[in-house]
């Protein structure tokens, strides 16, 4: 950990960004039929479904090592919360390794942050371990994981111009 993260993590202990939780995620094994079973449970429209850009875009890393895993996505924007659907396609991932684990269910919990590499570190001195990271159109993504301590993973997520 360099200087600079160790000054971060120590001036600001606890908190992870501002403490907005941006989505819910849940892994299925079928987008299709999970996005129509939620969409009509809760009166919205059926969510279109995308699929997770390739490696050369994405720089995705499952347990530090790259990887070709994609994954469709789905997100119920709701009143209060987004509910993210995740089904895994392609090669090893969080999303793939929870779903053979553990079946369908709650896989993260988002959160909007500004400086990647300092919540990460915050997250590791609190017992967490880093899985998978990658970039998307616009920002980039990681996940910790701390299920021994919260029973699930977190998914921080920055802005390109929030790194």
């Amino acid at each position: 950990m360099t200087a600079s993260v160790e000054q971060a993590v120590a001036q600001n202990p606890g908190k992870l960004g501002d403490n907005v939780v941006v989505h819910i995620a849940l892994v299925v094994r079928d987008i299709n039929k999970s996005a129509k079973a939620y969409a009509d449970l809760f009166g919205v429209e059926v969510p279109k479904i995308s699929v997770t850009d390739p490696l050369e875009k994405t720089r995705l890393q499952f347990r530090g090592e790259p990887t070709q895993a994609l994954a469709k996505l789905a997100f119920l924007r709701l009143e209060n919360i987004t509910i993210e659907l995740v089904e895994p396609v392609g090669g090893p991932s969080t999303w793939r390794e929870f779903l053979e684990m553990k079946g369908e269910g709650v896989h993260h919990i988002a959160f909007r942050v500004k400086g990647m590499e300092e919540n990460i570190a915050l997250l590791e001195k609190q017992g967490g371990k880093l899985i998978q990271k990658g970039d998307f159109i616009g920002g980039s993504y990681a996940y910790v994981d701390l299920t021994r301590q919260l029973g699930v993973i977190v998914e921080l997520l920055t802005s390109a111009n929030k790194k």
